[in-house]
């Protein structure tokens, strides 16, 4: 299959390596060209730390799948599917969803790795509409399988379908969304956790290295390898509905102080950022985030190993 990927940043090298590592053929393109040989240097460098991590056999063969296009057109000739990661901007994602609309073949599915923006923002007057809709990954989409497909209200099932089926060919998992919301599930989620960090915080109850060491040493390690329905499943003797009776009222009392919508405040946001920058000065940065992701790949092959094992 011939897929294009439609912008060159960071979610578009990862999509290209994710594509290329199933076996198909990826034409990418940007409206900067340098930030397609910029990409293609990335991407070898990423491609690098894979094999190195056992996550990949054959790094030339991957590589060489990925080409890069001078035009959009190039990019678009061929395409079974298309995968959008420009900016988060809905003047952007109506401009190039227009502009893929035109020169995609009919049969193209055109999709949008958005985080926050439903389809329905940019595809209403398209005439291709029906087959245009939301594939929301989690950076980098590579190491982090999941991806939320999200289907405007006039999104054909025959797009959500295959696009659903390009997602498992690529050994990505994806979640249908039944019906569009802003920020889709995994950003909701992320929010919701995120308001009452912040607010713990400002309220004095814990400071920033604490909070992070009761999500990574505690929740994160169950959650690294199940979701909260299930966590909560098997935290009970009965399983979920025994927990949710022996639980709920303490969750209840807890939300009742949970109910405010104020923005961060930039006092709290300095507040943040200098415990952050105290353990982690912002030169080492960019260090952190390629530690962070040589972590992620060896969960990623403890993850891939324990699939096997489970049968």
């Amino acid at each position: 299959m011939n897929i294009a990927v439609v912008g060159c940043g960071l979610v578009g090298q990862a999509w290209a390596i994710v594509f290329a590592r199933g076996g198909h053929v990826v034409r990418m393109w940007d409206g900067d060209p340098q930030a397609v040989d910029r990409a293609h240097s990335l991407i070898a460098s990423q491609v690098a730390d894979l094999q190195r991590a056992g996550l990949i056999d054959d790094p030339q063969g991957l590589r060489a799948r990925i080409q890069g296009c001078a035009t959009l057109e190039e990019a678009l000739a061929g395409a079974s599917y298309v995968q959008e990661s420009l900016p988060e901007k809905v003047e952007i994602k109506r401009e190039i969803f227009a502009r893929m609309d035109a020169l995609a073949s009919a049969s193209t599915v055109l999709a949008s790795s958005t985080s926050s923006i439903p389809a329905s923002a940019f595809t209403e007057s398209l005439p291709g509409r029906a087959r245009c809709l939301v594939a929301h990954p989690v950076n980098p989409p590579y190491l982090v399988p999941v991806v939320e497909i999200c289907g405007a209200p006039w999104t054909d099932a025959s797009a959500v379908q295959a696009t659903w089926d390009v997602m498992v060919s690529v050994g990505q998992k994806p979640v249908r969304i039944h019906r569009e919301l802003e920020g889709f599930i995994l950003n909701r989620l992320q929010g919701a956790l995120l308001r009452e960090a912040f607010r713990l915080v400002e309220q004095g109850y814990v400071d920033a290295e604490g909070l992070d060491v009761t999500i990574r040493e505690g929740l994160g390690l169950r959650w690294s390898f199940m979701g909260p329905f299930e966590t909560i499943d098997l935290n009970a003797p009965e399983g979920l509905a025994d927990y949710a009776h022996r639980f709920g009222a303490m969750y209840q009392s807890i939300a009742e102080g949970q109910t405010s919508t104020e923005p961060w405040s930039e006092a709290l946001i300095q507040k943040l950022e200098a415990q952050r920058r105290a353990a982690l000065p912002a030169d080492r940065l960019l260090e952190r985030r390629l530690w962070r992701d040589r972590r992620l790949m060896g969960l990623a092959a403890h993850k891939k190993q324990a699939e096997r094992d489970d049968g």
